[in-house]
């Protein structure tokens, strides 16, 4: 594709060189980020009460007897090979974890993008086309009520409703491989609408936006006119114009859900990344932390990247040197 002599690739590339030089820079403060964290695998495996030569003969073993950038070094290139290494609490590869958690992580955060989007776009159009009126006003309220509030607060909220004066569904999440899609469902229903509320007003007013600044274009005032009726200005003519920075910030928005399960995952017990990097922490599971911290990243990068492709192709015009 090239547009006035600037193709994709030209306009794209320093996008992934700069993605790649981030990545590079999060692996160091992954890495040494753990490193400061008071003791290490040794002592949180034999405990407090271990004597010098064991821990001295553990460490040996892990290989944590090595100075920090040495460790590095050898984790990035073992990294570059497809080697995540092994976890030093349980001796699993890393890779059969993340077999495991990543796509329960996944699931939930596509369950709540799911929910979360459809109802964003929906309720942004309803908000733009009733603008300053009751439902405007409420929407907008509860929608930056629900945002304003940390994501454990919401969901033990949702738990003390839902699950101990309504008894609909149970407090925590756990699910395993041989769960069916409908147990799944049910299961994920809360952490899911957590997530939801976390997300849903930043997409709702970003469609509300960007309807109401098409709104007042001269097409918009031609359309009217002519006697066109409010809901087919703002779904005929307004809201395919908006596309383009909806699903931008839609693309940001899943960013988002993927890397703030973490605390969701914690609350609920759900089997997933989020909860698996809190464990490792505890345990000072080095290799699977760095790991996952990396996947966490490697997800918001990709998705903020293919964000700006979506907004390159809703607007052309970005591709033209200013």
């Amino acid at each position: 594709m090239n547009w006035g002599g600037r193709t994709l690739i030209n306009v794209l590339a320093p996008r992934i060189v700069l993605a790649v030089l981030t990545l590079f820079i999060i692996s160091l403060v992954i890495f040494f980020s753990v490193e400061l964290l008071p003791g290490d695998t040794a002592e949180a495996m034999l405990g407090h009460d271990a004597t010098v030569e064991a821990l001295a003969t553990l460490r040996r073993e892990l290989q944590l007897d090595s100075p920090a950038y040495v460790r590095y070094w050898r984790w990035i290139i073992d990294l570059l090979h497809g080697d995540l290494g092994k976890s030093l609490s349980s001796g699993r590869a890393v890779s059969d974890l993340l077999a495991q958690r990543l796509p329960n992580t996944f699931f939930l955060a596509g369950f709540a993008a799911l929910i979360s989007v459809p109802l964003s776009f929906v309720l942004g159009v309803i908000t733009a086309l009733y603008r300053e009126r009751a439902v405007d006003r409420g929407v907008n309220f509860v929608a930056l009520a629900a945002s304003s509030l940390p994501d454990f607060f919401v969901a033990y909220a949702l738990i003390l409703i839902f699950s101990v004066h309504l008894g609909w569904v149970p407090p925590i999440s756990i699910i395993s491989p041989e769960s069916s899609l409908a147990e799944r469902l049910y299961l994920t229903g809360l952490p899911a609408l957590t997530l939801t509320f976390a997300t849903s007003a930043y997409m709702l007013r970003m469609t509300r936006a960007s309807i109401l600044s098409l709104l007042s274009s001269p097409y918009i005032e031609m359309a009217r006119l002519k006697g066109v009726s409010s809901g087919r200005v703002i779904v005929g003519h307004a809201l395919p114009n908006a596309l383009g920075p909806i699903a931008n910030v839609t693309a940001l928005t899943l960013a988002y859900l993927v890397v703030s399960v973490v605390v969701v995952e914690t609350v609920f017990a759900y089997p997933g990344l989020g909860q698996l990097f809190v464990d490792s922490v505890s345990k000072r599971d080095i290799p699977v932390v760095q790991v996952v911290a990396m996947v966490f990243a490697s997800t918001y990068i990709v998705l903020n990247l293919v964000a700006d492709m979506v907004a390159l192709a809703a607007n052309p015009r970005l591709m033209h040197p200013r």
